[in-house]
């Protein structure tokens, strides 16, 4: 049963030194292996939430207008996974579990060992989300993620809370607390290698935004610093609106954008390198065998290119 569970909300500076990692990042033009991009596959609805499963040696991702959740490998190519309800934002637990936002049950559900599903959370203060989209795990299993109403109809109906949140999730308890209401549109969600800094992107309050007072609002990508108890305070917040979010093992940021794959500096948000991809990206993930393969999902289609570092997490 969820229940309520207070969370407090810092909207300020932090005065913590910085986001960044304490080893030495490679420099910006190895950020990237220059020529090794390539297209996996094309042809698909519309794909997100791309998960590493390193003991499979496969991609888990959505296809989110098909209901589908997809798999790829190097050998097999792109297959179904199984039907899903509209779902986004993937990602591994602590023990390797499968965990899914899906969009129109509105809800983060669990993939146990024997496939069934597990519904860890549909709802805040007696309220039901708007539709759950990304989502990152901590080192305690608590599950932080996003809830904008990009998967309601209209963005509207059947909405009942009145803002769009990042929220934390007990799966031991079902306990869900609030941890931010700062953002128009809140999309991907990421930890930093330490995580003493949480990554939110902002896609923006577009004009039909069901939120007035959203509206015109710009988009970002906002790094906060992470407290103790969970608390958040913002450090920067970089103008680049972004969808999904990935983070390297020196703490570079890469986010998904209209213009490409963009490499954000975790000091100060500043960009380090972007990337042009055949479509436009909507989110990203690590993996291969030695985790400096970034999986890009963009549009119908899925690509990969090597980088020169690897994935956080």
């Amino acid at each position: 049963m969820i229940r309520l569970q207070a969370a407090a909300f810092v909207l300020g500076l932090a005065l913590s030194s910085s986001c960044a990692s304490t080893r030495e990042a490679p420099a910006p033009d190895e950020v990237f292996v220059a020529g090794s991009m390539q297209t996996l596959a094309t042809g698909l609805g519309f794909t997100e939430g791309p998960v590493w499963v390193a003991e499979e040696g496969r991609l888990i991702f959505s296809d989110i207008p098909a209901a589908k959740l997809m798999c790829w490998t190097e050998e097999g190519g792109v297959t179904v996974f199984r039907g899903s309800p509209n779902p986004n934002g993937n990602l591994l637990d602590n023990e390797g579990r499968l965990l899914t936002c899906r969009h129109s049950a509105r809800d983060v559900v669990r993939t146990e060992p024997d496939g069934s599903i597990t519904v860890l959370a549909s709802g805040w203060n007696s309220k039901r989300f708007n539709s759950p989209n990304d989502l990152a795990v901590d080192d305690s299993g608590m599950i932080w993620f996003t809830d904008p109403p990009w998967g309601l109809p209209d963005q509207r109906e059947g909405r009942e809370m009145d803002v769009n949140g990042v929220y934390r999730l007990d799966p031991g308890t079902g306990e869900v607390a609030q941890m931010s209401v700062l953002h128009a549109m809140p999309n991907g969600i990421a930890l930093s290698p330490l995580e003493d800094s949480l990554y939110v992107t902002d896609t923006g309050g577009h004009p039909s935004h069901p939120d007035e007072a959203m509206r015109g609002s710009e988009g970002n990508v906002t790094c906060y610093a992470v407290g103790a108890e969970g608390t958040l305070a913002v450090r920067w917040q970089a103008p680049v609106i972004s969808d999904g979010v990935a983070v390297d093992e020196f703490g570079r940021v890469y986010t998904t954008t209209g213009r490409g794959v963009v490499v954000l500096d975790p000091a100060d948000g500043a960009v380090i390198q972007t990337l042009e991809f055949p479509e436009q990206p909507a989110n990203c993930c690590f993996g291969g065998e030695d985790g400096r393969t970034l999986f890009v999902t963009a549009r119908t289609g899925l690509y990969s290119v090597r980088t020169g570092a690897a994935g956080a997490r």
